[in-house]
C-alpha cells in the first residue's frame, strides 16, 4: 500500500502532467490556426485572380473554360478548411447557448459562401467569393495573434517554473548524492554550490551567501544569508556555498504557493471581467439584429440582393467582439504575472483593480511601520575608561545568557560590530530589574530604569526620539553607560506616509502599543491620526467604524493578528509575510517588509484598472463608430467598407488591445 509522501508525489506528477498537457493543447491550437492561415493566404491568391470583380478593379482578364468551378472549388475548400475552426465554435456557442464571436464569424462566412454558391448555379448577381477568402484569412490571421498575445502574456509563469533546478546535492552519510528534486522531502540536508538555484524552500544549516531573490521577490540586491536564514527554492546562491535544511517542497513550497496563486487569480473572473463579457454577449445580439435589418433596409432600398448581403455580412464581421472578449483578460494575465515578479501576490482581483478606489490607508504599527524587531537606537557612554564599544562588549556579555529579546538586540549589535564577549560567573537575571554577573572580578549589571530610580541613581537626560527602551550598565554600583534598544521605523515608511498623502489619501495607524510609543511614530511620520493600545479583536470594530464614516478603507497588517481587520477592509494588505504566502484573509500579500510596496500596489491597481477602462473604451467605441459604416450609413456620399476591411479594422483593434495591455507598468 503506497504511503501518504508517494500519494501526494503522485498527485503532485498528476497535476504537473494536466498543466503540460493544457500548454501542449493550446500550443498545438496556436500551430493549426498558423496552418490554416498560411494554406488560405495561398488559396486566396487564385480566387483573387480568378475574381470578376478584382480583375475589374486592376485592369485586367483571366479566363478559360471551367474558370468558374475552379473558384468554386477553392472557395468551397476555403470556407470548409480555413472555416472550420468557426464553424465548431457556433455549435459549441449554440449548444451552451452562449452565442459569441465564433457564431457572428460562422455567420458572416456561411452567408457569404451560400450567396456565392447561388450566383454560380443562377441566382442575379455578383459572386463574392474573394470578400470569403480574405476574410477566413484575416480571421484566421486575427485568432492566431490572439492566442500567441494570450499565451506569451502567461510566459512569466512559465519562466516562474523554469526557476526550479532539476537536480540537488543532498548530503547522505555523509557524502554527496545528487538527486531528482522531486524526490527531496523535509528535514533533508543538501548543499548548494556557487551560482546554482536554491532547489526548494528551507533555512541555510552551514555557510554565508549572497542570495539572488529579484526573480521572486523584486529584491533587487542580493540578500546576505547566514545559519538559519530562510531560504526560497528557485532564488540563485551567489558567492559561498551553503548547506541547507528542507522545510518545504512540491505544492508546499514558496514558489508553487505563488505559481497557484497567479493562476487562481488569472482564472477568476472580476467584476471589470464579467462587465466585458456580458458587454460581449449583448453586441452579439446587436450584430445579428443589426445585420438583419440592414439586410432587409437594403433589398427595401435598392433591390440589390448582392449588395445587401454584403452589407449584412460586413455588419456582422465588424462587430465581432475580439477587442472587448480580450480587453480585460490580456491586462488580468500580464498583471497578475508582472506582479509576483515584483513581490506583489494578488488574492482577490476586484479588490485589486478597485485600489484606485482607496481614500484611508490604516497601517499595523509593528512589523508594518516598525521592523518589528529589536535594534540597537544607541549607545552612551558616562565613563572615561569605557567608550561605547567598551559599554556594548560588557552589555553583551551581561546579556548573553538571557533569552529576553531585549539581549537578543544586544548580541545582535555586538555581532555586527564583531566585538567577542568575555567570561562571566555569578549570572543572574532579576525579574522587572535586568541582569547582573561577575566580570573580570567586579559585580556588573544592566539594569532597567525602575531599578535605577529604586536605587536612587539619577537617569541622565537621554536623546529618545527613536522609539527607545533604555537599559543601563552599572559596575559595582556605579552609572557607566546607557544603550537604547526599539523597534525602528523602517526607512521607507516616511517616504511612502507622504507620497500617500500627496494623494490625497489619508494615512492612519493602529496599535496595541501604548499612547506613548504610539504618539511618537506618528509624530515621526507625520500620521493623519493613530489609535493606541488596540487589541487584536478590536481592530476589526474599528475599521468597521471608519468604514461607516464614507471611507474606502485599505488595511495593512502582519496578516496574523490582523486578519479580521484585513478581512474587514475593502483591500486588506498582508505585509512582512515573507515566504507565508498563506495570509488567508488578505486580497493582496507583499513579499517584501516594506510599506513602500503598498503605495507601489495601490499605484499598480489603479493603473491596471485604467488599463482595462481603456481596453473597454476602444472595445465598444470602435463598434460605435464601425457598425454604422458597415451597414451603409454613409453610402450615399461615398464612404462603404467592403467586408474584408471590415475585418482588417476587427483585427486591427484586437492588436490594439493587446498591445495597450502590455504597456502595463508596475511603476
Amino acid at each position: 500500500m503506497p504511503d501518504k509522501h508517494e500519494n501526494h508525489e503522485e498527485h503532485e506528477n498528476h497535476e504537473e502532467h494536466a498543466h503540460h498537457d493544457h500548454q501542449d493543447h493550446h500550443r498545438h491550437m496556436i500551430e493549426d490556426f498558423k496552418k490554416r492561415f498560411i494554406v488560405a493566404v495561398i488559396v486566396t491568391i487564385p480566387i483573387l485572380l480568378l475574381s470578376p470583380m478584382i480583375q475589374a478593379w486592376f485592369n485586367f482578364e483571366l479566363a478559360f473554360p471551367g474558370d468558374t468551378a475552379l473558384l468554386l472549388i477553392l472557395s468551397t475548400f476555403i470556407y470548409f478548411y480555413g472555416g472550420w475552426p468557426f464553424l465548431t465554435g457556433l455549435i459549441d456557442e449554440i449548444k451552451q447557448r452562449t452565442p459569441g464571436m465564433m457564431t457572428l464569424i460562422a455567420l458572416a462566412i456561411s452567408v457569404a459562401y451560400i450567396y456565392s454558391v447561388a450566383t454560380v448555379f443562377g441566382l442575379p448577381g455578383d459572386d463574392f467569393f474573394w470578400e470569403l477568402a480574405t476574410l477566413i484569412a484575416i480571421m484566421l490571421l486575427g485568432h492566431y495573434i490572439e492566442m500567441k498575445s494570450v499565451l506569451s502574456a502567461s510566459k512569466a509563469l512559465d519562466e516562474l517554473a523554469k526557476l526550479m533546478p532539476d537536480e540537488a546535492h543532498l548530503i547522505k552519510d555523509g557524502e554527496i548524492v545528487d538527486v531528482p528534486v522531486e524526490k527531496l522531502k523535509e528535514g533533508d540536508r543538501i548543499q548548494i554550490k556557487v551560482g546554482e538555484k536554491v532547489p526548494a524552500d528551507g533555512v541555510v544549516a552551514d555557510g554565508e551567501s549572497h542570495v539572488n531573490e529579484s526573480m521572486l521577490t523584486g529584491e533587487s540586491k542580493p540578500v546576505p544569508k547566514k545559519k538559519d536564514d530562510k531560504l526560497i527554492g528557485g532564488s540563485i546562491n551567489g558567492d559561498g556555498s551553503l548547506e541547507m535544511t528542507i522545510k518545504s517542497t512540491g505544492e508546499d513550497s514558496y514558489l508553487s504557493k505563488v505559481i497557484n496563486m497567479v493562476q487562481e487569480a488569472q482564472a477568476a473572473k472580476s467584476k471589470t471581467q464579467n462587465l466585458a463579457d456580458r458587454a460581449a454577449k449583448y453586441l452579439t445580439f446587436i450584430a445579428i439584429t443589426v445585420g438583419t435589418i440592414t439586410l432587409f433596409t437594403w433589398l427595401a432600398i435598392a433591390g440589390d440582393i448582392t449588395f445587401a448581403v454584403a452589407r449584412m455580412a460586413t455588419v456582422m464581421v465588424i462587430t465581432c467582439p475580439h477587442a472587448l472578449g480580450l480587453a480585460t483578460p490580456l491586462v488580468v494575465s500580464h498583471s497578475t504575472a508582472l506582479s509576483a515578479q515584483n513581490g506583489l501576490l494578488i488574492r482577490n482581483r476586484t479588490a485589486f483593480e478597485n485600489a484606485g478606489n482607496t481614500t484611508t490607508v490604516v497601517f499595523d504599527k509593528t512589523g508594518t511601520l516598525t521592523e518589528g524587531v529589536f535594534k540597537v537606537n544607541f549607545i552612551k557612554s558616562f565613563s572615561d575608561d569605557h567608550d561605547e564599544d567598551s559599554v556594548l562588549k560588557l552589555a553583551a556579555t551581561l546579556e548573553k545568557n538571557s533569552e529576553h529579546p531585549i539581549a537578543a538586540g544586544i548580541m545582535n549589535a555586538a555581532e555586527e560590530k564583531e566585538i567577542k564577549t568575555t567570561d562571566i560567573k555569578d549570572f543572574k537575571a532579576i525579574k522587572g530589574k535586568g541582569v547582573q554577573g561577575t566580570i573580570d572580578g567586579k559585580k556588573m549589571m544592566m539594569a532597567s530604569p525602575k531599578y535605577l530610580n529604586s536605587q536612587n541613581i539619577e537617569i541622565p537626560k537621554l536623546d529618545t526620539s527613536e522609539l527607545s527602551t533604555n537599559v543601563f550598565l552599572l559596575i559595582d554600583g556605579e552609572l557607566i553607560g546607557a544603550i537604547g534598544l526599539g523597534d525602528k521605523i523602517r526607512e521607507s515608511s516616511k517616504d511612502t506616509i507622504r507620497e500617500l498623502q500627496n494623494r490625497g489619501i489619508e494615512c492612519l495607524m493602529m496599535t496595541g502599543d501604548n499612547e506613548k510609543t504610539a504618539k511618537k511614530v506618528a509624530d515621526a511620520l507625520g500620521l493623519d491620526g493613530y489609535y493606541a493600545e488596540v487589541l487584536p479583536e478590536d481592530k476589526q470594530d474599528l475599521i468597521k467604524k471608519l468604514q461607516k464614516e464614507g471611507r474606502y478603507i485599505a488595511m495593512t497588517g502582519d496578516g496574523v493578528n490582523d486578519a479580521p481587520a484585513l478581512a474587514q477592509a475593502e483591500l486588506g494588505i498582508a505585509i512582512g509575510s515573507g515566504t507565508d504566502v498563506a495570509a488567508e484573509t488578505a486580497d493582496i500579500i507583499l513579499v517584501n517588509s516594506d510599506p513602500a510596496d503598498v503605495l507601489a500596489l495601490l499605484k499598480f491597481g489603479k493603473a491596471t484598472f485604467r488599463k482595462m477602462v481603456q481596453n473597454l473604451i476602444w472595445a465598444t467605441g470602435y463598434n460605435v463608430v464601425a457598425i454604422p459604416l458597415a451597414a451603409g450609413v454613409l453610402y450615399g456620399i461615398g464612404i462603404l467598407i467592403q467586408p474584408a476591411v471590415g475585418a482588417i479594422l476587427m483585427s486591427l483593434s484586437t492588436v490594439i488591445v493587446a498591445i495597450n495591455a502590455k504597456l502595463l507598468k508596475v511603476n
